[in-house]
């Protein structure tokens, strides 16, 4: 083949995807995004990292509730960690961590560490690949999308992308994703609006200016020619060779810690000076159906080598940004597609389960926990899940909201739905009238059901502080049975009545959320 016809036929028309030094190259493009952002007030220079943990972490031994010891030790019998080895977390006497996490402790105690209690979604789909899908995209578990959440985003905000960028004004990429496939998260209504690189190998051949090898053939050598072209014209090559540049000295990081190599990547473009907004990494090997923990010593095995490897990278990324005075910028998150059933299995695992813990860190995150420990029923069954607490996509509008400063009566045509925010991260870098009043329920009661448990029907009451009011009933699955209230209301007490409509004996859930006000009270239906 002739090096015109090679090229020809293996270069695509369109500037993304292309190839770059051996690996897949897409582009989340410098864009009006990056420039409006730019030329905000105080938000400019913010960063998010999202950190996916793909298979279904298992959120009740990686954010222990103490005070729910009785009932894990009866239903996970075989997981259960020792109590006397957890990990303690400052002004928390009824949660710890699991005995891994002691990066994550040490950060949670110096409160840059926010933890998210029983995070999830009405009517919870418990397939890998559908529950990633309804995570990227935001969407209803009966609702399927083409777009992702974030490429909404900066289509909402640049509607003309690609067409003329990079430019002068804005020639970095806007977000990086370190992986081989780009994520559905950045899909925008007409193209992929993300820059991927392969693995953290490819990223330093590129700004070291080394080329893959390729095979010693006649198409290899056309291959490597392909490879040159590419590097030498692709503009952000340019750019991210520059900004890693820039750094010439991190802080240490843990060996053999496949997250941890991702994350100094992170770390070093942004403290390098590139201006990109949204970074992606990923670890696998949560989806833990069997040798979740090791035969008669619960606190080491596959779970734990996997919270150790996220905690000590997270730690040694906070470090690094601290030493190269880039952490008040930035803003990290962790997501897993689904948690794992309150009961552990005999195979010393757990299954496909529902809501699970999140964690945010940084510098500005508000720190503590947000949500309560899960309430566990006393008789645990197969099909008994932790009740969720707070939408996933709540989470979601609290950051554009309050870290990318976006107005609140935007949200909705991002997010495709009213989605009440949280106090998670500090908002004051943004607009005053971003900035949402913190509620603090500690101590009250919000929520009573009576009688309970019932046969026919049950009355709850239910106090609100003023503002959009949702109050829902769920099933053990995380389905959602009734929806009682979703409004605006005036602040006061309030009465409802739940009927049993033919369902099954056993514990549901009622949920109220009043803005970041949560309370979920179990209710049993018997005859």
């Amino acid at each position: 083949m002739k090096r015109k016809d090679f090229i020809r036929h293996t270069i695509p028309a369109v500037t993304i995807p292309a190839l770059l030094s051996g690996f897949s190259f897409k582009a989340f493009s410098a864009s009006p995004l990056l420039e409006s952002l730019l030329r905000s007030s105080g938000s400019g220079d913010h960063v998010l990292v999202l950190i996916q943990l793909s298979g279904g972490n298992d959120g009740l031994n990686t954010v222990i509730p103490l005070d729910q010891y009785s009932v894990l030790s009866a239903c996970r019998s075989n997981l259960v960690i020792p109590s006397g080895q957890t990990l303690s977390l400052s002004g928390l006497a009824n949660t710890a961590l699991h005995p891994s996490m002691t990066g994550m402790q040490s950060l949670f105690n110096d409160g840059k560490v926010r933890i998210v209690q029983g995070v999830s979604y009405p009517d919870p789909n418990l397939s890998h690949f559908r529950a990633t899908d309804i995570w990227l995209s935001a969407s209803d578990s009966s609702q399927y999308l083409n777009t992702g959440w974030a490429g909404r985003y900066l289509n909402y905000e640049y509607p003309n992308y690609p067409t003329g960028y990079p430019n002068t004004t804005v020639p970095d990429p806007l977000a990086i994703q370190i992986g081989s496939v780009l994520s559905t998260a950045f899909q925008g209504p007409t193209c992929g609006m993300g820059m991927s690189i392969s693995d953290p190998s490819n990223f330093y051949n590129l700004i070291n200016g080394i080329q893959q090898t390729a095979p010693a053939t006649p198409a290899g050598h056309e291959l490597s020619y392909v490879r040159q072209v590419a590097q030498q014209t692709d503009q952000y090559a340019g750019v991210i060779t520059a900004a890693a540049a820039n750094v010439t000295t991190q802080g240490t990081y843990p060996a053999n810690n496949s997250l941890a190599a991702q994350l100094k990547i992170v770390s070093q473009l942004i403290a390098g000076g590139l201006q990109t907004k949204i970074y992606m990494v990923s670890m696998g090997g949560f989806d833990n159906h069997s040798n979740q923990v090791d035969n008669g010593s619960p606190a080491t095995g596959t779970h734990a080598d996997l919270l150790q490897e996220l905690s000590d990278a997270i730690k040694a990324f906070m470090d690094d940004l601290t030493f190269l005075g880039a952490a008040d910028r930035v803003v990290g998150m962790t997501f897993s597609e689904f948690g794992r059933r309150i009961l552990g299995n005999n195979s010393f695992g757990t299954d496909h389960g529902v809501a699970a813990p999140m964690f945010l860190f940084g510098n500005k995150v508000l720190p503590g926990m947000l949500g309560t420990n899960p309430v566990l029923p006393s008789t645990v069954t197969v099909s008994d899940n932790v009740p969720m607490q707070y939408d996933f996509r709540s989470i979601y509008a609290s950051i554009l909201q309050d870290w990318f400063c976006v107005p609140t009566a935007d949200l909705n045509s991002i997010l495709l739905q009213n989605f009440q925010t949280l106090p998670l991260v500090n908002a004051s870098d943004c607009a005053a009238t971003a900035i949402h009043e913190i509620n603090n329920a500690a101590g009250q009661n919000l929520l009573n059901i009576s009688p309970n448990p019932f046969v026919s029907s049950c009355n709850i009451s239910f106090t609100t502080n003023g503002g959009h009011t949702l109050l829902q009933v769920f099933d053990g699955e995380g389905r959602v049975m009734k929806t009682l209230t979703d409004k605006e209301m005036d602040a006061g007490t309030y009465k409802v009545s739940f009927e049993n409509e033919g369902y099954a004996t056993g514990v549901y859930y009622a949920r109220l959320q009043n803005r970041s006000v949560q309370q979920v009270k179990p209710m049993m239906i018997t005859r």
